[in-house]
């Protein structure tokens, strides 16, 4: 219980408490809620992590949460303040284990909730038109399994994007997100993006418009693709499919690129709110898991840049985010 280190990808704060009553560990979420653990380890718990019933009194040792029950704690930080955390205890070789997050921080549940709702309909659609196929094959038309076939593929494709937020999450959460950079050209990028976005939306009329000065990027080409496409497909989704454009242009140390529309505008209350977790808007034709823009935000500044956005009421959005067009003599030591 003494090493807490493969607990690190966990959003919960985790602290280990050894059979004898000693604080044994605490992951790096718990380092994050409390501060510095250093003079606490070894320490009695009870000691080492002070904590008051949620009206500020103490609690004594022996009305510590039982194991397997979820009771919210006053835990002081380490700068003397306290936080308010919903504590839960596991019995786990001979000592404790607690688990703690902030009273109301219920995003990791929300996730999962909202994931799961998203998930259950493609992959009903995939049941039952694969079973229909199984059980009906000699008796389908040719161009009615071609039908059901193609269904069945877009809606792999769609848990295929589910299953990637909700890993895009977890490491953009824990800091564990790994990029893989090469050279990129934004122009070529930019066309296949608007290519795939054309094939779902036939009637998309986008513009790719790159300027001649703009150089090739040092990012992780996948990456960089989800947040385009994204955008494209938030253009196609709640703008019009006529009028887009996405243009690429270079603004002092960054590559600028841009996707705008010609739709109704993001209502001014909105806009704030468009990269917070869950947001949908009731406009259009809203599906997803309205995780996308804050997902797509976090890649973003992983490498460096940033992603805003703008809009008039009744004269479209226009998402844009840079890129630093020093990031590969950065990354390898050059001037």
């Amino acid at each position: 219980m003494s090493d807490l280190a493969g607990w690190d990808v966990l959003p919960d704060a985790v602290l280990a408490v050894a059979p004898d009553g000693t604080l044994a560990a605490g992951n790096a979420a718990a380092t994050e809620l409390l501060g510095s653990l250093d003079d606490r380890i070894g320490r009695p718990a009870t000691e080492a992590l002070v904590v008051r019933d949620p009206v500020g009194d103490p609690i004594e040792a022996g009305a510590w949460p039982a194991p397997g029950n979820e009771v919210e704690l006053l835990m002081a930080r380490a700068d003397g303040s306290d936080v308010a955390v919903t504590v839960t205890a596991r019995a786990v070789g001979g000592g404790t284990v607690l688990a703690a997050r902030p009273v109301g921080d219920r995003s990791g549940i929300a996730i999962v909730s909202t994931v799961s709702h998203e998930l259950r309909s493609p992959l009903t659609s995939v049941k039952g038109y694969v079973s229909l196929l199984l059980n009906r094959w000699d008796r389908i038309e040719d161009d009615k399994k071609r039908e059901m076939l193609s269904q069945v593929h877009d809606d792999a494709d769609r848990v295929t994007r589910l299953v990637t937020e909700l890993l895009d999450i977890s490491r953009l959460e824990t800091g564990r997100l790994v990029l893989r950079r090469q050279l990129v050209d934004v122009a070529a990028l930019a066309t296949t993006v608007v290519d795939k976005v054309r094939m779902a939306h036939p009637g998309l009329d986008c513009e790719v418009r790159v300027a001649d000065d703009v150089p090739q990027v040092y990012a992780d080409p996948d990456k960089l693709e989800q947040v385009l496409t994204n955008l494209v497909e938030n253009a196609a989704k709640y703008g019009s499919l006529e009028g887009m454009a996405v243009a690429a242009d270079v603004d002092g140390p960054h590559v600028r690129v841009s996707v705008s529309d010609t739709g109704e505008g993001i209502p001014a209350d909105d806009l704030p709110r468009v990269f917070t977790k869950f947001f949908r808007r009731d406009h259009g034709r809203p599906t997803g898991t309205g995780l996308g823009l804050w997902i797509s935000r976090g890649l973003v500044e992983a490498h460096g840049g940033e992603l805003t956005a703008t809009s008039e009421p009744g004269e479209g959005a226009t998402f844009t985010f840079t890129l630093p067009t020093d990031a590969f003599e950065r990354a390898h030591g050059e001037a």
